[in-house]
């Protein structure tokens, strides 16, 4: 019975595995499209606070912290590190 449950569960951990490394990747190549994009909006949020509304640049400031490595990257890292320690999770107990 273990057998066959071992056969069963290693192609999805084979999977989950792949997924995270491609996953891992492509997060650490868009990483760098994200900051660009952050320091662009912070130098409008910038602009807009001291030219025309408070408000908007407030609004601009808080999707720039959100594009920033630290919002939406780190929230996708977070995830997948999650899913990468359900993996090991499986490996470690029915795999052994």
């Amino acid at each position: 019975m273990k057998t066959l449950l071992k056969i069963l569960v290693m192609p999805v951990t084979l999977m989950i595995s792949l997924l995270v490394r491609l996953c891992a990747g492509l997060i650490s190549h868009t990483v760098f499209i994200f900051q660009i994009a952050s320091a662009v909006l912070g130098l409008l949020a910038l602009a807009v606070l001291l030219t025309n509304s408070v408000t908007n640049g407030l609004i601009l400031l808080g999707i720039a912290l959100a594009v920033s490595p630290i919002g939406i990257p780190m929230l996708a890292a977070k995830l997948l590190g999650g899913l990468q320690s359900v993996s090991l999770a499986i490996k470690k107990h029915i795999l052994k």
